[in-house]
């Protein structure tokens, strides 16, 4: 965490990025397609996105990799080409990091596998396991400086995470950030409380919310883990607000000024990482930016 923690301390509070989704698809990702393949097929454009996160402040950008275990993966046929395609977002990431004028993290994103775990599944444990390690050693070789485990909702699958992580990458540290509904509970019933708890156990201390519901229900989360686990290093990241359709497109109500409030209360309850999720743009991460600069000058 050494990267991260002299970022800490010289700033209060680190911005991270936006949708890496809802900006794929504006620039022509197909629903249904693959956003990790684009890491080698259209270089450029994850590259863009990136370079746009870092101009509108974010301090952190996450790899293009949400889906790139081979168990995800194997929906597009590309299970064979995960450690490719993860090499290939690290290596993007980084390049975009490395060329920013002032220090940028790159943090490597690993999204669930979309399976439910035996034995309420057919997935085993150790499948999982193995599928994260590969993933957590691709990112690493392509240049991330942390690893960030998002959008869980089961532990089990959060523990296979972690094994895989600690196999593939041991020498970066881990970030874990869980999904809540409305109630503040996972899909799987898990609690913030609960969540604390077992990642405080299992060593964990940077984690947090993304996701979910949109801002109001992060900013509870976050309430919750700090009240938990006063000592975690908290992350913040939610959808631009609530999802509408809108003819055929889904648009999220959450403006850049509503995000820049929320970034405001988050910080205030005690996140020091704090982003967007799904509908947001660079332009919800500058309003972001600059509320929280200009509550801390």
């Amino acid at each position: 965490m050494s990267a991260l923690k002299s970022l800490l301390e010289a700033e209060t509070c680190l911005i991270l990025d936006g949708a890496m989704g809802t900006m794929l698809m504006a620039a022509g990702l197909e629903s249904g397609s693959s956003p990790e393949l684009w890491n080698v097929e259209h270089a450029e454009r994850v590259r863009a996105v990136h370079r746009a996160y870092i101009a509108a402040g974010s301090r952190i950008i996450l790899t293009n990799s949400f889906g790139g275990s081979s168990v995800r993966l194997a929906a597009h046929g590309l299970q064979a080409r995960a450690f490719e395609l993860n090499l290939a977002a690290g290596s993007l990431a980084r390049q975009e990091a490395d060329a920013a004028p002032h220090t940028v993290l790159v943090a490597g994103s690993m999204g669930p596998t979309g399976e439910m775990f035996e034995p309420l599944g057919s997935l085993a444990p150790e499948t999982a396991e193995g599928a994260f390690a590969e993933q957590a050693a691709a990112l690493a070789q392509g240049g991330a400086d942390i690893l960030w485990i998002e959008t869980m909702s089961d532990l089990a699958e959060v523990q296979a995470a972690l094994s895989g992580a600690h196999q593939g990458a041991p020498q970066l540290s881990v970030a874990v950030t869980l999904t809540y509904d409305a109630r503040g509970r996972t899909m799987m019933g898990v609690t913030p409380q609960r969540a604390a708890a077992t990642l405080k156990e299992a060593g964990v201390r940077i984690m947090g919310a993304n996701c979910g519901t949109g801002p109001d229900g992060v900013e509870n989360v976050v309430a919750a883990l700090q009240a938990a686990y006063p000592e975690a290093i908290l992350i913040a990241k939610a959808n631009a607000g609530l999802p509408h359709m809108q003819g055929t497109e889904i648009i999220y109500d959450g403006t850049p000024e509503v995000m820049a409030e929320y970034a405001k209360r988050a910080r205030q309850l005690g996140a020091t990482l704090i982003g967007a999720c799904c509908g947001s743009t660079p332009a919800h991460i500058e309003a972001m930016a600059a509320a929280l600069a200009g509550e801390t000058t």
